[in-house]
């Protein structure tokens, strides 16, 4: 039996467009500014005209939506690597890049350690410890 990309999400995903920032590890490449096509807390899907290739690492900076967070909107940066590449639009070069967060920093100016969830759509941010910002996996505990 196929299992399809959809069958293996494990948190929500949105149809969502919000301004990103994607650069390649270890690459001479510029940093680009490209636009999501779709987000959850696991991943991104965007738009890109620049040569990536699946496997590769990123680095992603974006703002988190309320939509997904149930928090207001924070500054994250993903560290991810390249799970899918397709053609969006064969014709303009288009390519549609689907990446998983390896992990990710959360920046916040304050941060409720309570306001943490542990069940279902788990909120897993990050915790401020001794004015340090610790960096949590998706799906990693903060205790």
């Amino acid at each position: 039996m196929k299992i399809t990309s959809r069958d293996r999400r494990s948190t929500h995903r949105v149809s969502l467009r919000t301004p990103l920032r994607v650069k390649i590890w270890k690459s001479e490449e510029p940093e680009r500014r490209v636009e999501s096509v779709n987000l959850s807390q696991t991943g991104v899907f965007f738009a890109t005209d620049s040569p990536i290739r699946e496997g590769e690492t990123v680095e992603i900076l974006l703002r988190m939506p309320e939509e997904l967070t149930d928090e207001p909107p924070t500054e994250w940066r993903c560290t991810g690597h390249v799970v899918r590449v397709g053609w969006l639009d064969s014709a303009q070069g288009t390519l549609g890049v689907g990446v998983q967060f390896d992990c990710y920093e959360v920046a916040r100016t304050e941060m409720n350690p309570m306001a943490m969830s542990t069940g279902p759509g788990q909120r897993n941010l990050l915790m401020r410890k001794a004015n340090r910002l610790a960096v949590l996996r998706p799906g990693q505990s903060s205790f």
